[in-house]
This record gives C-alpha cells, sequence and structure tokens, in this order.
C-alpha cells in the first residue's frame, strides 16, 4: 500500500516525463477552496520541459550605454536591470543555458508564470474570504532552475522574469556588487527559504530561515521583510532545495517534495484506507452511545452528523451534542468535557487529506488545535515546531492542512476515542 503508484515508474516505452517535484501551497487540504483550474492550484508538478528554458548570466552592461538600452528592449533576451541612480543603471544580460529548466512562480495571470498563487487566507473555506486582501506576493515572485539530467537538482532565487522576459530592480530596492564586480539584489517583501534537519522524514527537525537573493545568494533575515539593509551573507549554505524545504513569498508558503520523498510518503488510497480503517473499528461517542465515522475525504467543508468532535484540552473523542455548554457559552468556545470535566473548545475533527504534508504512513492518532485537522504522531509533533512567517516581520507555528495559527501548549493533542461497547 504503501509503494509509489505504477504510473511514477517512467519506462522507455511510454515516456512518462521525469518528475523533478512538486510544490504544495500550505493551506489547503488537497484543493483549492473553489476547485484547482489551470495554473492555480494547490500543488505544482515540475516536470522536464521537451526543450530546455533555463537561462545563466552573460554580458554586463553598466549604464545607460546603447548596448544596455538595446538589451532592456529586446524582448526576445532575459535581462536584469538593476538601478543604482537616475543616471546609472547596471544591465545583466542572460543567456540560454540548455542544461537546465526554469519555472516561475508569483501572483500574476501572466504567461511566463507557470504557477500562479494568490494569498493565504488562513482557515477560510472559500475564495470569496481571500479576495478582498490587498497581496503581499510578488507579481513576478521566485524562479526555480531544475537541471535537466541526475540528480536533477533544484535551486532557487529571487524574482521572476515579466512577460519581456526583464526583471527590474528599481531605485529602492535592497542591491549591491559583489567582490567579483557581479551585481545583486534582494526584492521587496523577499523570498525566504527554510531547509528541514535530516531531510523530510519521521526524525525530520525544523531548520533556519534564510532569504534568498536575486543571484541566489543566501542571507540571514533582514530585521523585517522590506528593510533596506540585507542580512549577512551565509557562504555554507546554498539555494538548493531539498525534500521538505519551505518556500515563503510573503503571503504564501510553499513546501517543495522531490519525486523521491513523494515516492516514500502515503498516497492518497494510503490516507483512505486508514479512514476506513478507523470508521471500522466503529468508535462511539460516550455521551450519545452513537457510532462516529470521519466522512469521505471528498467531504471536506460539511459537518457530517456522524462527525466525530473533541474536546481540544483534553483530546476525548465525542459525537455532536449540546451537553456541558453554559448560556454564556452559545458560540462553544468554551465547553466542559463529560468524559473529565475538562474545559476547552469543542470542534469536529477533519481528516488531514494533503498527502504531501505527512512525514510517515502511520494512522491518524492526533489533532491540530484549534482547527481540528487530524494526522499521524510524527506530522503533528514536526509541523508544530515550525514558526512560519507571518505579516512582515512575526512567525507562528500553523496547521498546514488550513494554516490555522496554532494554539494550547503543544499545539496539538491526541485524540482518546470510545471503543464500541458490545
Amino acid at each position: 500500500m504503501f509503494s509509489p503508484d505504477q504510473e511514477n515508474i517512467s519506462t522507455a516505452s511510454t515516456k512518462v516525463p521525469v518528475k523533478y517535484g512538486e510544490l504544495i501551497v500550505l493551506g489547503y487540504n488537497g484543493s483549492l477552496p473553489n476547485g484547482d483550474r489551470g495554473r492555480r492550484k494547490s500543488r505544482f508538478a515540475l516536470c522536464k520541459r521537451p526543450k530546455a528554458n533555463g537561462v545563466k548570466p552573460s554580458t554586463v552592461h553598466v549604464a545607460c550605454t546603447p548596448q544596455a538600452a538595446k538589451a532592456i528592449s529586446n524582448k526576445d533576451q532575459h535581462s536584469i536591470s538593476y538601478t543604482l541612480s537616475r543616471a546609472q543603471t547596471v544591465v545583466v544580460e542572460y543567456t540560454h543555458d540548455s542544461n537546465t529548466d526554469m519555472f516561475q512562480i508569483g501572483r500574476s495571470t501572466e504567461s511566463p508564470i507557470d504557477f500562479v498563487v494568490t494569498d493565504t487566507v488562513p482557515g477560510s473555506q472559500s475564495n470569496s474570504d481571500t479576495q478582498s486582501v490587498q497581496s503581499t506576493i510578488s507579481r513576478f515572485a521566485c524562479r526555480i532552475m531544475c537541471q535537466r539530467s541526475p540528480p536533477y537538482t533544484a535551486r532557487i532565487y529571487a524574482a521572476g522574469f515579466d512577460s519581456s522576459k526583464n526583471i527590474f530592480l528599481g531605485e529602492k530596492a535592497a542591491k549591491w556588487r559583489t567582490s567579483d564586480g557581479q551585481m545583486d539584489g534582494l526584492t521587496t517583501n523577499g523570498v525566504l527559504v527554510m531547509h528541514p534537519r535530516h531531510g523530510f522524514t519521521e526524525d525530520s527537525k525544523p531548520g533556519v530561515w534564510r532569504e534568498i537573493s536575486v543571484c541566489g545568494n543566501v542571507f540571514t533575515l533582514r530585521e523585517t521583510r522590506s528593510a533596506q539593509q540585507r542580512g549577512k551573507m551565509v557562504e555554507n549554505e546554498t539555494q538548493e532545495l531539498v525534500d521538505g524545504s519551505l518556500i515563503d513569498l510573503c503571503g504564501a508558503t510553499l513546501l517543495w517534495r522531490t519525486a523521491e520523498g513523494l515516492a516514500r510518503t502515503p498516497t492518497v488510497k494510503h490516507l483512505e484506507a486508514l479512514r476506513q480503517e478507523l470508521n471500522a473499528a466503529r468508535p462511539q461517542c460516550p455521551v450519545g452511545f452513537n457510532t462516529l465515522a470521519f466522512p469521505s475525504m471528498r467531504r471536506k467543508e460539511v459537518v457530517d452528523e456522524k462527525q466525530p468532535w473533541v474536546y481540544l484540552n483534553c483530546g476525548h473523542v465525542h459525537g455532536y451534542h449540546n451537553w456541558g455548554n453554559r448560556d454564556s457559552e452559545r458560540d462553544g468556545r468554551e465547553r466542559e468535557c463529560p468524559m473529565c470535566r475538562a474545559r476547552g473548545p469543542y470542534v469536529p475533527l477533519w481528516l488531514g487529506c494533503e498527502a504531501g504534508f505527512y512525514l510517515d504512513a502511520a494512522p491518524p492518532t492526533h489533532a491540530f488545535s484549534p482547527c481540528g485537522h487530524v494526522c499521524s504522531e510524527k506530522t503533528v509533533a514536526y509541523w508544530s515546531q515550525i514558526p512560519l512567517p507571518h505579516g512582515t516581520h512575526t512567525f507562528h507555528a500553523a496547521c498546514p492542512f488550513c494554516a490555522q495559527q496554532l494554539s494550547g501548549e503543544q499545539g496539538y493533542i491526541r485524540l482518546i476515542f470510545q471503543g464500541p461497547v458490545d
């Protein structure tokens, strides 16, 4: 049940494209609220392109020479322009690189963007909640270059090329000349990356957040997201993505999973089998004695009458009931557990359906607090330790399935089910 699906195994006869990996947006439990469409979806596979489209730096023009103006206006030539002052712009021309494939991510729906990402609103179930927010995600946020030959290394760079194949760093953007005479810079709200320690496995530990520059160099974080002063360069770290790397675009966080990592991850079929196993044990409500059942993965938002609910302070699982609801607490935020009298929030339980967030294939025994998303113990323990960027200068742990900030001592609870009485 745990082996990769047969269709993942490419054979010469079927010519399945090589998959470099997938980007999965945190906060969506398997699909966007209104469904995945085109380049807007909750996960995006990066596959080997029929023809390489990567680029690499070549000529540097120190403005405002005719060649520089020509490089900027040439629609067939990729270039990055660094505006130092009104009188001086440095233009770095980029040339075709037949060894890499380039993938671009951002908020823009223009054609150079391969994966369109919009701001994640924590706990929102519909896109109507998300539209009114002024976006902090850059239109051309970042680009990922994948080596076309094994081991298919993926490297991330801040900023993406626009429809004119240009990246412009205006006067206000943080930029500088490097020791070898090249230019480099940071985007307004920055692209942050965190690589986990010990890969994305049961032994994973969170790494340290870093900022990636336009040329792919690694820096410590700025004081705030858009501060003029860059952090210190971190010489011994690279912009190579590893299985489980997190990429933060200031408004949305993406998880990078390599093809090998995904082959070891539980499949949706496996999660469905775990759901059926859980339901087959016929857990009961200790108050109403009715049998509880987790709804099918397709019904992710509608609370079912057999749905299990949990008291978040003790972990006792019940069916929905009105017991212990004090008049002053009609919204159900504070309820008293009939089993142990512990007071606290009482919420419905939902299965975590996005398999890419799981660290192992163990049964779903724990739930995130306060949202009630259920998954394995190793998975809740890992995500509850990760400080995810929030706004322009704060960090907090959040549920990967809905992006809600975690609460309580640990951010999760072990579930205590009552077995059938017979």
